[in-house]
């Protein structure tokens, strides 16, 4: 690379004199002129660019005083690089010049403004710049002076225009320079606009007409047409017929090219000039009359103008005419633009260019014109257009017409321009005036052609997707239209008549079962008359395909199917294949294709639909393609009987082909042997057809628009077509199937012969000879030479079986309207669903579906994928052989003759190549095989480097995106010869298209192998591709960047060290005139247009910044550069260097953020989403997307403050826009609860926000309106509440001209705030205090307004959303009190309108969705306490209860309010939400006392419906295939015999209910109700109270239902284990509460201490006590212990039975469980080591605890056998718990209680006479003090900081064991001596003394058990604790100043003593007590006063008898102590501020 020249720091003067500073000018700014000059040439152009970029940047930073004093010299500085001849200025250098210019103007004062035009123009107009760069940077820089400041540069326009059109003669051979001249004088107009000289207008308006007309640079035309734009638009000069003629003339002659971007520009030009000429009426009136369609075609205009008479062209106008302005009205406009598409001579590009005007029209046009002449502009198109006997007869350009009309009124009318209510009424016109003129009833209205009526279906089906579930008010009217068109005899009609109706029914399902009926009954009607004529068979037809498309939305729409229509027509099609063999050919034709069309639809249903039948299908499939007869019988058969033969073929065949699209599960080995078979059979028959195919005359045809040729195409389709789908379903059999004999070859003569296309007629001959042949994609005769549909232009479509699905289209094709016009005209071949009506119900439904190509192209479309999957699985010499093959067809000499079929095989063999080097990768889903044989591997070699140097660019690109995979597949050697072979070619081949190809081929080598395998040839490919782009052919250097870029890309690190010099080479290629349009070549221009080099450079460089990832930071060299390049992307206007400038962005901002100013980029993400190319709208999401879901936060402070606005805004243009939804929804997720109230707010602007129209709507017709049989919302409180749709139910707009966003917008804007109100609703669960909690209470209000306003809307998802909003907040703030009135819930205001918005949901125009969300929203309000009082309830309790009588009588349809006509699916989903709700209050009943009333008179009925459901939950959920699995009985019900149909749409509905069910009877248990055992036993309960008695019912058999609930809440609990989310862990612990309850012994008997459910059920609980929360475990752990309770070995000692029985076992396993719970939560029980720090939670402590208590309660009812060993592993893991130190302070201490309960009980069984356990618990006991001493020895080194704590808690362990367990406990033990020892010596431990203190208490007043133990410990701890209290040496210390404790603990045990030992105590007590005061003097006379009145207290006749025996001195220092320490005691009280309490005197004087 050569380095960047570095920017100039100190610069020299136009003198060579150093200069720093001059005239206040900054050195940075001034170019050394010197220093350029002295670089070498290559690098003068970077020096010159760089300082360009450093002079931008001062001009930017810098301030406009500064810039306002240097504004001179800044403008001389500029003028001297414009002047520069070496290096002239370059694109990139003009484009600089030109920004300079602005920002000195705009922060300047202009002074310089008149200064600077002269000068430019000065240069121009005397030849001062010589060359042509200087020119056009001078001309440039006029341009952007205009533009920047024109208004103040008027007085020059004239003279600058004129040297500007002079400039142009002598610019002849500049294109680029020309097209400057055009865009300056354009830019030069927009700023003046009509001050424009008159004269100088026209003389521009000639030069840019001749220009736009007549110049081959096509960048000239665009130029020149915009240029004329910009006169219509400012001027009024051209306002005339004579200017408008010739302005027509120019566009049409510039629109006839192959430039797409000229077409657009030259219809923008000409719709700028009619848009601008619209009126409403016309004064003058010179449009001709197009010419009508003949009458008997039956078209007509929509719209007749009667006051408009038809006149013919005018002559030209005179001058003094051409003064009056033209005005044309709409029709007018449209009239004209018709004219000239009907043209015979027009080309089809100028049609496109047509089409383009209209669009640009109605877009310009006011949105309210286009809404109210849509009747005008359906007629121009849909009749005079479409219907034209110009468009009609051809069938390609009829396609082509109907695709342009159908993307123009779809799509830019009825998306883009229209709202919901302009697409309603649009969709009324359609329907009213066109559909329902078929057949037409009245004879001023003429019944429109089969074209009209298929263009109208076409924009319906556009419309309909649109509106969704808003299309509901055209709902009736729409059905009886579409079902009175089916009838229609063209077949093309009936198709897609029965495409809409399928659109419709999906959309508005409401309408399904009725239209099916309909249908269903007109066809079995029309089935009568089919003897009767002709029309009869065709409307049989038509309604058989309408029957099925409806059909096939069933399993999309379960909710509204019907089994009896699928059976009825399963029947009706079986019984017609039976009954055809008896008709004639004609009828039984007929019959068979309405009957495999009906098959085929119900297909569609899916395998629980179809394996019932599949035994008889495979027998009418075989029937239908029997082996074929010998070829000796085939030759006698007569035209009609093949024809027939073909025809049942062809139907079967179709079924077939739906059964394998939607029945995979059903294809065993067995079934797709028996259908290969079939096929084979077919295919066979195929080969016997003779070669003449002739068939002659019409009569003898079955269908007489087919000929035999056309049956043979159609048959041969749907074989190959069966084959693909029969691989791919049946991956195990597919190498059998695809290696079957003459298959491959069969599919390679379908594709690759040259014979087997031969041209229509002569003429067709002559148009393809080699001298006439112009293109293969320009043939337009819709065969294209047979060349495949897969191919348009460089996008390839995946092939069927395809797994990645990636997008083939090309990154640098344009995306959007004109676009996708352009993109109909690179194939010759269009598609049509009435090629194929098969793919009516097999097509996807995503929106973006391809049309079925024309039989013979679907013949080569299929060939080429069997081929590709077929190929690789063959046998290396067979693979050998067709490929040989194939080279034969592709080099045979008959195609030198045939260039068109050349070509055609040429593209379709490079497809088939890449599509079998695909499957080879295993890219597909089919077998991927292999191609690894040194034969086959040159064979394709060969084949591919000869297509890689095709001439077709869409050649090459299947060709080396082939040779890519070849090498990937075949290996380093072939990867080294590959590479070789290339660079060879590239070097010996000059040719631009054969280096290009290679370049590409490179590119895919390295990228299909992959940067570690193709490593070692990096280096030669780069180097290749270095030197190819710096080729000055645009193909090659294009091509040649990208695959640079896919070399990057796939390299990864491995490129880094190639990084610098592609960096250098890119910079300098950016800033080069020879890779870019602006070129002064016209073939390197034109081919820039379409492969613009400026965006692959772009690229390019993202796939640097890609490479060097973090490592960008680094480099700082580098990393200025690229920078500086994505700065210039940035300010490129086209739109795909502006999207890669923004993905670059995106990746610098990933690995160096540092260097990217957030908030610019941010912005300038918000300008990508306003940009007009769809292409920088996408990127510009993703990367806000990126930004907002790694901090939303900080994004939004960055954006500017309508961001949020803006997203919106775009969404509800875009509604289907994922990218946006997930921006919202990213941001939402990270702020709802930061931002709670601006987010509900901005909710309500979207769910409010209306946009305003200018003139009202007229109302629309009554007829279409719905009536609901719904009550009217009339409440005093609604109307309050100001409230209502703005729509009304038909769609029409307000008074107001009003209109609400689109509902899909609303819709999900209702779905961020139920997020809003999910994520609130789950804080406020953990943080009652919570924030946000409490502004959604504020805003409460707010939210039940935008729940009713949308519940009462006429969407039915909005009434769905609003319902989910209200019963989440009766969740939220059911029971929430109003903070105004505490007595008041906050709710209770808002009753009336809850109770309102529910109203509309039980209307006749519901669904079962809001019905079943309105039924919730009942029970919420009924169980959240609202209203208590019953008789206060109302309708909303009425309403439950009729909706439980309803669904609960046997006879009669149940309905719910006034819906009614529910399927059953429907009444499923409404009557599970019923008995949902009242679960929901039965359950709530237990807490809210009110409820009891309400619920207890339906528990009767209610329980045996919520048992029932549960057994027809469980029946579905573990029998699936029930149907299937036994036998079908004519007598069972169509339930029964499809029951595995409805089974995953009926198991959501009880899924999620059934919980609620289980937790109802739960609660039934609880209250011990006689009802709910009576149900579960399965009587009839009659009683609905307490049963008698209050005790448990245990019993040895379960209640009948018990397998049921315990199965279902098993089944649960088994697929939710492992599953995330908090609700998952939410409905394991109800599930377990449940489960519960059903446990109890009254309900389970001893049904789950069965073995096999034991074991299960164990199997479980330990998965969940493993992996599950906190809660779950808890509950387990109770379960487990009730278990244990309620054990039928319980109570049953068998002592003499020595081994341990099964019920032991199961004991065992159930503690189990308990401990893993325990040992889970607790370090040292588990089998892992304990970590170095371990915390536990509350909830671990708190279940620790509880796991505890379960093990002690268990532990009394074990069976005596076993006890001892339980009393050990509980007595382990309590000592475990006491030694571990994460324990101390939190379990421990509530581990003592259970501990001393543990140690009492098993003392007590110790102490039972005849006790099994007899002299095993004192071991227990003397092991667990053995372990106690070893961990209070081991904590008494304080090792860690839980020592102390450690020790603390084992001398209260030891102190419990000693008291409690005492009885059970040697006295003898030495071990207690021991402890005791220990105790003592703790005394005088620090940390302990205290706690020991406490314990020696403890034990001496434990000396009142009779135990010996007991009163061996006093006897040891008297004498030392008055040793310890007596003794003041310091042998004895008292660290912590326990001895008061002491006394206490001594004084306090007399108490315990016998009455005959205490006054002995109170002779050793006293004297101690005396003892010590008298050492202590007075400080401890209080202290021992205290203790000695305490002594007194306990017996008064032994303290005075103690006394009496004193001596004098004695008795003096106690009365001394006594009242001493009582003034001490005193003092001390005031000291601290104690209240005196009244006492007692007593006696001081005891002499």
């Amino acid at each position: 690379m050569s380095s960047a020249p570095k920017a100039p720091t100190a610069v020299n003067g136009s003198d060579g004199t150093k200069n720093n500073t001059r005239n206040g000018v900054k050195p940075e700014v001034e170019l050394d002129v010197s220093k350029l000059h002295s670089l070498p040439s290559e690098q003068q152009e970077l020096y010159l660019f760089t300082f360009l970029t450093s002079f931008e940047s001062y001009l930017t930073s810098g301030n406009s005083t500064t810039l306002l004093s240097q504004q001179d010299h800044l403008k001389k500085e500029l003028i001297q690089i414009i002047n520069l001849q070496t290096p002239s200025p370059t694109r990139v250098v003009r484009k600089s010049l030109g920004r300079c210019f602005a920002y000195i103007l705009t922060k300047g004062d202009r002074k310089i403004l008149q200064g600077s035009i002269t000068e430019l123009v000065d240069g121009l107009s005397t030849g001062k710049n010589e060359g042509h760069r200087n020119k056009h940077a001078a001309v440039y820089c006029i341009g952007e002076i205009y533009k920047a400041a024109g208004d103040s540069a008027i007085q020059l326009s004239a003279v600058t225009c004129s040297v500007l059109v002079k400039l142009l003669k002598s610019a002849h051979g500049h294109v680029a320079l020309r097209s400057a001249i055009f865009k300056t004088i354009g830019k030069i107009l927009g700023s003046v606009k009509s001050s424009i000289d008159e004269n100088v207008a026209r003389d521009i308006w000639k030069q840019a007409r001749n220009s736009a007309a007549g110049d081959k640079g096509a960048l000239v035309q665009i130029c020149a047409c915009w240029c004329l734009e910009q006169l219509i638009r400012g001027t009024t000069f051209f306002d005339n017929a004579s200017d408008f003629e010739s302005l027509k003339s120019t566009v049409w002659k510039a629109s006839d090219t192959a430039a797409s971007s000229v077409r657009t520009s030259s219809a923008s030009c000409l719709a700028a000039l009619l848009v601008k000429s619209y009126s409403e009426t016309t004064t003058e009136q010179f449009v001709p009359k197009i010419k009508k369609p003949r009458k008997n075609t039956g078209a007509q205009s929509l719209a007749v103008d009667a006051e408009n008479p038809d006149t013919s062209r005018v002559a030209s106008p005179t001058r003094k005419k051409a003064l009056i302005r033209l005005e044309l009205t709409l029709p007018e406009i449209l009239r004209l633009l018709a004219i000239q598409y009907l043209r015979s001579s027009t080309s089809n590009r100028v049609r496109a260019a047509i089409i383009c005007c209209y669009s640009k029209i109605f877009l310009n046009l006011d949105a309210q014109v286009v809404e109210k002449n849509f009747a005008f502009i359906a007629d121009s198109l849909l009749v005079d257009i479409l219907s034209s006997p110009v468009i009609a007869p051809h069938r390609y350009r009829l396609l082509l017409t109907r695709s342009f009309i159908q993307k123009l009124l779809g799509e830019v009318v009825g998306q883009q321009i229209l709202g919901e209510t302009g697409q309603l009424n649009a969709a009324r016109t359609l329907i009213n005036e066109v559909l329902k003129n078929y057949p037409s009833a009245l004879k001023e209205k003429a019944e429109p052609s089969k074209t009209t009526l298929t263009g109208a279906l076409n924009v319906l089906v556009s419309l309909i997707k649109s509106l969704g579930s808003a299309f509901s008010p055209l709902a009736d009217s729409c059905r009886e239209a579409l079902v009175q068109v089916l009838q229609h005899p063209s077949y093309t009609v009936q198709i897609h008549t029965s495409n809409c109706l399928r659109t419709f029914v999906l959309a508005y399902p409401q309408q399904l079962m009725q239209s099916a009926s309909i249908c269903m009954n007109s066809l079995n009607r029309h089935l009568g008359l089919l003897g009767s004529g002709r029309q009869a068979a065709r409307r049989c037809v038509g309604y058989a395909n309408g029957l099925a498309a409806i059909i096939s939305v069933s399993p999309l729409q379960p909710l509204y199917s019907s089994l009896e229509i699928s059976s009825g027509v399963l029947t009706m099609a079986t019984s017609l294949l039976k009954s055809s063999v008896n008709q004639d050919l004609r009828i039984s034709g007929t019959q068979v294709q309405v009957a495999w069309v009906l098959i085929g639809g119900l297909m569609s249903l899916g395998p629980n639909f179809v394996k019932i039948h599949i035994s008889q299908l495979l027998l009418l499939w075989r029937n239908a393609l029997p082996k074929p007869l010998t070829r000796e019988n085939a030759g006698q058969w007569q035209a009609a009987e093949l024809s027939y033969l073909m025809h049942v073929r062809e139907c079967a065949l179709g079924s077939i082909l739906s059964f394998l699209e939607f029945n995979s599960r059903l294809i065993t080995t067995d079934v797709s042997m028996r259908i290969a078979t079939l096929l084979k059979n077919t295919t066979e028959f195929l080969s016997q057809i003779p070669g003449d195919r002739s068939d002659g005359e019409l009569s003898p045809r079955i269908t007489p628009s087919l000929q035999l040729e056309d049956l043979v195409h159609m048959v041969r389709r749907r074989v190959l077509q069966c084959y693909t789908r029969l691989a791919t379903r049946s991956l195990n059999n597919s190498k059998e199937i695809l290696t079957q004999s003459n298959l491959l070859y069969f599919s390679i003569l379908c594709f690759a012969d040259p014979e087997a296309y031969a041209p229509a007629s002569v003429s067709t001959a002559v148009a393809n000879s080699v001298s006439n042949f112009d293109s293969l994609w320009n043939a337009a005769d819709n065969c294209g030479f047979g060349v495949s549909g897969f191919m348009r232009g460089l996008e390839i479509r995946p092939l069927p079986t395809e797994q990645l699905q990636e997008s083939g289209i090309p990154w640098h094709s344009r995306r959007s309207f004109d676009a996708d016009l352009d993109q109909l005209l690179l194939s010759p071949i269009c598609g049509a669903r009435e090629h194929d009506s098969v793919y009516i119900h097999i097509q996807g439904d995503n929106g973006n579906e391809e049309l079925p190509d024309p039989p013979p192209t679907e013949v080569v479309n299929s060939a080429i994928t069997l081929f590709a999957m077929a190929l690789p699985l063959q046998d290396p010499r067979v693979q050998e052989g067709m490929l040989e093959q194939l080279a034969t067809f592709l080099f045979a000499k008959s195609l030198q003759r045939d260039p068109g079929r050349k070509a055609a095989v040429t593209v379709n063999i490079a497809l088939a190549l890449f599509g079998a080097l695909k499957v080879a990768m295993s890219e597909t889903k089919a077998l991927s095989g292999e191609m690894k044989h040194p034969a086959v591997e040159k064979c394709m070699d060969d084949l591919l480097k000869a297509l890689i140097v095709d001439q077709d660019q869409y050649v090459r690109k299947a060709a080396y995106e082939a040779y890519g995979r070849l090498c990937y597949t075949s290996g380093n050697a072939l990867t080294a010869s590959a590479v070789n072979g290339l660079v060879d070619i590239i070097v010996a081949n000059r040719e631009p298209n054969a280096r290009a190809g290679c370049a590409m081929a490179l590119g895919s080598i390295h990228s299909n192998v992959g940067g570690m395998a193709a490593g070692y040839h990096l280096r030669k490919i780069h180097g290749v591709l270095m030197s190819l782009c710096s080729d000055s052919h645009p193909t090659v250097h294009f091509w040649a960047i990208e695959a640079l870029s896919k070399v990057a890309e796939s390299a990864g690190l491995t490129f880094s060290q190639y990084v610098p010099s592609t960096l250098g080479l890119l910079a300098q290629l950016w800033i080069s005139d020879t890779h870019c349009e602006e070129s002064d070549a016209v073939g390197t221009s034109n081919a820039e247009i379409d492969l613009p080099t400026t965006a692959s450079i772009a690229r390019c460089l993202g796939s640097l910044i890609n490479v060097l990832g973090p490592d960008l930071q680094d480099m700082s060299k580098a990393r200025d550069l690229m920078l500086t390049l994505v700065r210039q992307f940035n300010l490129d206007d086209t739109p795909l260097v502006q999207a890669q400038a923004i993905q670059c962005w995106e990746h610098v901002n990933l690995y160096a953020p540092k260097y990217v100013d957030l908030s610019a980029y941010v912005r300038q993400l918000q300008r990508g989403l306003e940009y007009p190319s769809s292409t920088v709208r996408e990127v510009a999401i993703n990367g806000l997307y990126g930004l907002i879901q790694r901090d939303a936060r900080r994004t939004a402070e960055r954006a500017t403050e309508n961001f949020a606005e803006q997203i919106w805004t775009l969404l509800d243009s875009q509604v289907l826009q994922l990218g946006l939804r997930s921006i919202i929804k990213a941001w939402l997720d990270q702020t709802s609860l930061s931002q709670t109230a601006k987010w509900i707010v901005r909710c309500q602007e979207i769910l409010t926000k209306t946009t305003i129209k200018i003139e009202e709507k007229t109302q629309p017709p009554k007829q279409d309106k719905i009536e609901s049989a719904a009550p009217e919302v009339q409440d005093e409180e609604v109307a309050g509440f100001n409230l209502a749709d703005p729509k009304d139910e038909s769609g029409g707009a307000t008074a107001a001209g009003q209109e609400l966003l689109r509902w899909q917008t609303r819709s999900f804007a209702l779905q961020c705030l139920s997020d809003i109100l999910a994520s609130v609703g789950k804080d406020l669960q953990t943080n009652p205090d919570s924030p946000a909690g409490l502004i959604l209470q504020q805003k409460v209000a707010d939210v039940i307004r935008l729940a009713f306003l949308s519940s009462t809307s006429s969407v039915i998802q909005l009434r769905i959303g609003g319902l989910k909003l209200i019963h989440q907040i009766l969740t939220i703030f059911g029971k929430t009190p109003d903070p105004d009135f505490s007595e008041a819930l906050l709710l209770e205001q808002y009753q009336a309108q809850i109770s309102s918005a529910l109203t509309p949901a039980f209307g006749g125009d519901s669904s079962p969705e809001l019905a079943s969300a309105a039924v919730n929203v009942c029970a919420a309000f009924i169980s959240t306490g609202l209203v208590t009082d019953i008789d206060r309830m109302g309708r909303i309790l009425k309403l439950m209860i009729s909706a439980l009588a309803s669904f609960t009588v046997e006879t009669g349809e149940p309905a719910i309010g006034d819906l009614k006509g529910l399927s059953t699916n429907a009444q499923t989903m409404v009557k599970m939400a019923v008995l949902s709700g009242w679960a929901e209050l039965q359950v709530a009943s237990t807490e809210q006392a009110y409820l009891v009333d309400v619920v207890k008179p339906h528990i009767t009925k209610l329980t045996p419906l919520w048992l029932a459901s549960l057994q027809e939950f469980s029946r579905l959920r573990f029998e699936p295939d029930i149907s299937s699995s036994i036998g079908i009985s004519p007598n069972d019900d169509l339930d029964t015999i499809y029951a595995a149909l409805n089974r995953q749409t009926l198991l959501r509905f009880y899924q999620d209910s059934w919980l609620k069910l289980v937790d109802a009877i739960a609660s039934l248990i609880d209250q011990d109700s006689a009802v709910v055992f009576d149900a579960l036993d399965g009587k009839d309960g009659q009683m609905n109270g307490p049963r008698s008695g209050n005790r448990i019912d245990y019993r040895n058999e379960p209640v009948a239902f018990f397998f049921i609930l315990f199965g279902i809440s098993f089944e649960a609990l088994v697929t939710r284990s492992g599953s995330e989310g908090p609700s998952m862990a939410d409905q394991t612990v109800e599930i377990l509460q449940a489960l519960k309850k059903i446990l109890r012994p009254s309900i389970a008997g001893h049904a789950i201490y069965q073995d096999v459910v034991f074991s299960e059920t164990m199997d479980l609980f330990d998965r969940l006590a493993q992996t599950e929360s906190f809660e779950v475990q808890g509950v387990i752990v109770d379960i487990t212990k009730n278990l244990c309770l309620s054990h039928p070995s319980v109570g049953n000692d068998n002592e003499d039975d020595g081994h341990l029985s099964d019920s032991i076992e199961q004991l065992f396993e159930l503690t189990r469980i308990i401990v893993l719970v325990v040992a889970g939560r607790l370090p040292n029980l588990g089998e892992k080591a304990p970590t170095a720090r371990y915390q536990l939670s509350e909830d671990a402590t708190a279940l620790i605890i509880h796991s505890l208590e379960a093990l002690v309660d268990v532990a009394d009812v074990f069976p005596s056998i076993i006890k001892t060993d339980l009393h050990a592993c509980i007595l382990h893991t309590l000592t475990t718990i006491l030694s571990t130190g994460a324990c101390q302070a939190s379990v421990v201490p509530q581990m003592l209680p259970i501990f001393k309960r543990f140690i009492q009980n098993i003392s007590a069984q110790e102490a039972l006479p005849n006790s099994s356990s007899s002299g095993v618990v004192p071991g227990q006991l003397l092991g667990c003090l053995q372990r106690l001493h070893s961990i209070l020895t081991i904590a008494q080194r304080r090792e860690l900081e839980s020592s102390l704590p450690c020790a603390k808690n084992t001398l209260l362990a030891t102190t419990i064991l000693l008291t409690s367990g005492s009885k059970a406990l040697l006295a003898s033990s030495p071990l207690i001596t021991k402890l005791l020892d220990d105790l003592l010596d703790c005394l005088q431990d620090v940390g302990l003394a205290s706690v020991a203190a406490t314990c020696t208490r403890s034990l001496l007043i434990a000396t009142s058990s009779s135990s010996p133990t007991s009163q061996a410990i006093s006897s040891y701890l008297l004498p030392r604790l008055l040793h310890f209290y007596t003794t003041t040496s310091n042998s004895i210390t008292d660290p912590e100043n326990v001895r008061p404790l002491i006394a206490h603990a001594l004084t306090s045990s007399v108490v315990t003593l016998p009455p005959a030992e205490v006054p002995t105590a109170f002779c050793i007590l006293i004297p101690a007590l005396l003892y010590r005061a008298s050492i202590l003097g007075r400080e401890g006379y209080g202290e021992c006063a205290a203790r000695l009145l305490a002594l007194a207290g306990v017996s008064q006749a032994a303290f005075k008898g103690c006394v009496m025996a004193m001596g004098t001195e004695m008795k003096g220092l106690m009365e001394e102590v006594i009242r001493e320490g009582r003034g001490v005691g005193q003092d001390q009280k005031r000291a601290t501020g104690a209240k005196e309490e009244p006492t007692i005197a007593l006696k001081f004087n005891f002499g």
